[in-house]
């Protein structure tokens, strides 16, 4: 009997399992679909799925670095008791496998694959959250001792210092930019803040007496300091506060940056 589209959809909407272990399951029940949930749930996936509604709000990330190239995954789960574990640990290491092996396409085939060697086992719903390659001249990644918030910094030139890299990386889980550079900063960006500066100074007594010129000029000095704060090379770097994150690293180095969170 030929599985339509249509059966495989509504077994995978009953169950929450992976299309291609519901349309398997049809092709053992000949098409039934309550014979098809009784397979799924004598291989303990369609048990596994009951808990795919829960909340998931602890989980781990795993970041992968060869050269230029970067392989980066988190899935995530109920509780950090699990996160924590040798076995969850492990699983982190084989989704990362499925991902270089696979290519970044194969997310929904990398769930399924959770689904079905590691879901009932740890008895709590799993979801792939972040799931992405990226290539550049060198990468370097740091994970912080929680595992549950990461960087990854490339830069351009291949062969490029990896530890220093890394203090980068670590510096933005801390630091938190959103940009590399203030050119990156977008001028509707920068008139958001403005508005936002002057309605803040027009509701400060001490300066709601000042004519509005005097505000905007007050706030055109500012915004140097605001493109600084929030632009990664700009930021006096954690390590070492002394110096901005460029002088350590070299204010042409860095092609991207990218930071993580469960």
């Amino acid at each position: 009997m030929a599985i339509t589209a249509a059966q495989v959809k509504e077994l995978r909407e009953m169950t929450g399992i992976g299309m291609m272990e519901c349309k398997k399951a049809l092709t053992e029940s000949n098409g039934d679909l309550e014979k098809a949930v009784e397979e799924l749930r004598k291989k303990g996936l369609a048990k596994a799925a009951k808990k795919a509604d829960r909340e998931t709000f602890e989980g781990g990330i795993k970041i992968v670095t060869e050269g230029g190239n970067a392989y980066i995954i988190s899935v995530a789960c109920e509780t950090d008791f699990l996160a924590n574990t040798d076995n969850f640990k492990a699983m982190l290491e084989k989704v990362a496998e499925f991902l270089k092996e696979n290519g970044a396409d194969s997310k929904e085939a990398a769930q399924e694959f959770i689904n079905k060697e590691y879901a009932l086992e740890m008895g709590e719903n799993l979801q792939i959250k972040d799931y992405t390659i990226v290539t550049g001249g060198t990468a370097a990644s740091y994970v912080h001792s929680n595992g549950k918030l990461a960087a990854l910094v490339v830069a351009k030139e291949a062969g490029f210092d990896e530890e220093k890299l890394k203090q980068v990386a670590m510096h933005v889980t801390a630091a938190n930019p959103e940009y590399l550079s203030p050119a990156d900063i977008s001028e509707e960006i920068v008139e958001k803040e403005k508005a936002i500066q002057l309605e803040m100074m027009k509701n400060d007594p001490k300066m709601a007496q000042k004519p509005e010129q005097v505000l905007v000029n007050i706030i055109e000095g500012k915004m140097g300091k605001f493109k600084s704060e929030i632009s990664l090379l700009e930021q006096a770097f954690v390590i070492s506060p002394d110096q901005k994150v460029k002088d350590f690293i070299g204010a042409d180095s860095i092609q991207s940056f990218n930071r993580f969170a469960i």
